[in-house]
């Protein structure tokens, strides 16, 4: 089994940044896959990027690209998502969530991660 534990998040003007850690622990010898996910108050989970275990493969939301960058050291168990340029409509709370996946698979559908924090609030407004 996995933790997930996210921390980051805050209050920033438009246009600033935010970089998001999510910390791993639990079951860490095998490899796994990250998924970043956010929810804004009465809208739906969406993706926002993710991340195979090799670092090598990435994916990231339209919304988002460019903007977002997705990392992770391994060998500390954390993952980042260096979150620039923000927007009003990035606001809301950011999940991390990971899966026990092959060296460079990507898993980017929130149905597919076993295991999720609880989740770190970005909120961007002026």
């Amino acid at each position: 089994q996995l933790q997930l534990v996210e921390s980051g998040g805050g209050l920033v003007p438009p246009g600033g940044s935010l970089r998001l850690s999510c910390v791993v622990s639990g079951y860490t010898m095998d490899m796994y896959a990250v998924g970043w996910f956010r929810q804004a108050p009465g809208k739906k989970r969406e993706g926002v990027s993710c991340i195979s275990y090799s670092g090598l493969s990435r994916n990231y939301s339209e919304v988002v690209k460019g903007r977002f960058t997705v990392s992770r050291v391994n060998s500390e168990n954390t993952v980042y998502l260096q979150m620039n340029g923000l927007k009003p409509e990035d606001t809301g709370v950011y999940y991390c969530a990971a899966t026990y996946a092959a060296w460079g698979a990507l898993v980017c559908d929130a149905t597919e991660h076993d295991y999720w924090g609880q989740g770190t609030q970005v909120t961007v407004s002026s």
